[in-house]
């Protein structure tokens, strides 16, 4: 997709117009044209002569050649979520978040390449880099978090990439991104985000000086915890190589699941708004709450990395943690299992709360987490939070029984 003009506009406002370009919901033949880009499924595409196909091949993403390159539908979605990012020069999709990730690494990393990895990240991205990229020959140091600029003290004349994710979907430690990207950039050092727990409504990444941004549409876009996708959104100086790398692994995905991402992105705006207002009150009374030892989220005003947050945020999501005062993982067991209106189940940013017991002491290598209380992960939905904090209540009578 090419870099479009957003002629000033407001995001909710991107999110409505986002992709639904004429071309693409309409047939001047019928009369008019539909809201919503219609469902183009294919594989074959045909052509009227041997000068068109030549002549179609040399077109990325914006005319039909074979269905792996896509159609319509995932233009559009494609299309939408470049025009959410000030500065990209165009959207990949992928069939999952970590398909999103491991592509992503292979189209900028090669053999003998140095890769500096936070700490926090989100577990199967560890597992690629502990797996197949050091199959491959590509070494990676995992790094504090709250490094900030002391990056650069870390960087080897073979680093090639930084990758961050802000806060981290385990524990929640907020980066300070623009100090890494300056310190990255002017070392000759990419920079990715997994920017799924803020979207680029909360965190405009490349604005941020971000080269490449990743999301795992699964979550917030989507919204209905029925499709899976992934997303990478790039600067013109890296985008060339991640379409080439897509291209070569073979990386597709379906127009059908691409529907539901743009219906999910439609009303992004208002379900981010009450998903961050319905963990602000949720988190707010888990603080004062005897049970519990702390409260990882940088919403809130005591949490570690307000300031930065505060600073580099338009607004908080769904996700968070906290830990149980004293409680062993059995106690942490019985309060899960008393929950009502929170699933057992992994992924977040569906409508409906989900909770996960959290073991973060298990995977880091960098940095150690020495909390002695038993921490729990909730994704809070749309559900009202007075239903949700009278549940949570019902699990600390269980948890102490």
């Amino acid at each position: 997709m090419s870099k479009s003009d957003d002629q000033g506009l407001r995001p909710a406002t991107k999110l409505v117009q986002g992709g639904r370009r004429p071309e693409w919901t309409g047939d001047p033949r019928l009369g008019g044209g539909v809201v919503n880009p219609p469902v183009w499924r294919a594989s074959t595409v045909l052509y009227d002569s041997i000068a068109d196909l030549k002549a179609r091949g040399r077109a990325t993403h914006d005319k039909l050649y074979y269905g792996r390159r896509g159609t319509p539908t995932v233009w559009a979605l494609a299309d939408a979520l470049t025009e959410m990012e000030p500065g990209a020069e165009g959207t990949l999709l992928y069939p999952s978040g970590v398909a999103a990730i491991s592509a992503g690494l292979l189209a900028l990393l090669a053999p003998g390449d140095h890769l500096l990895m936070v700490d926090s990240a989100y577990e199967p991205t560890r597992l690629f880099c502990d797996g197949m990229l050091k199959r491959y020959g590509v070494t990676t140091t995992y790094y504090d978090p709250l490094v900030g600029a002391g990056i650069a003290g870390l960087i080897r004349p073979e680093t090639k990439l930084i990758f961050l994710e802000s806060p981290g979907s385990l524990t929640f430690e907020v980066q300070d991104i623009p100090a890494i990207a300056a310190i990255a950039r002017d070392r000759g050092v990419l920079t990715m985000l997994d920017n799924t727990w803020a979207t680029p409504l909360l965190f405009p990444a490349l604005a941020h000086g971000v080269d490449v941004t990743m999301m795992s549409l699964t979550k917030y876009v989507g919204g209905h915890s029925d499709a899976m996708m992934g997303s990478l959104t790039a600067t013109g100086a890296v985008w060339s190589r991640l379409r080439q790398a897509a291209y070569q692994l073979g990386q597709a995905v379906s127009p059908d699941d691409c529907a539901l991402m743009l219906r999910g992105l439609r009303t992004l705006d208002v379900r981010m708004r009450r998903h961050g207002e319905n963990a602000l009150a949720v988190a707010t009374w888990l603080a004062d709450r005897p049970e519990v030892g702390r409260v990882l989220y940088p919403a809130l005003l005591d949490d570690a990395g307000h300031a930065i947050w505060s600073r580099d945020f338009s607004g908080a999501s769904g996700l968070f943690g906290f830990t149980l005062k004293g409680a062993d993982d059995a106690a942490r067991a019985r309060f899960i299992d008393a929950l009502a209106h929170f699933g057992i189940g992994f992924s977040w940013g569906g409508y409906e709360s989900l909770v996960v017991p959290s073991d973060p002491g298990t995977i880091r290598t960098a940095t150690v987490w020495s909390d002695p209380d038993a921490l729990v992960r909730l994704s809070i939905g749309l559900e009202d939070p007075a239903d949700l904090i009278a549940d949570i209540g019902r699990g600390f009578g269980a948890m102490a029984g």
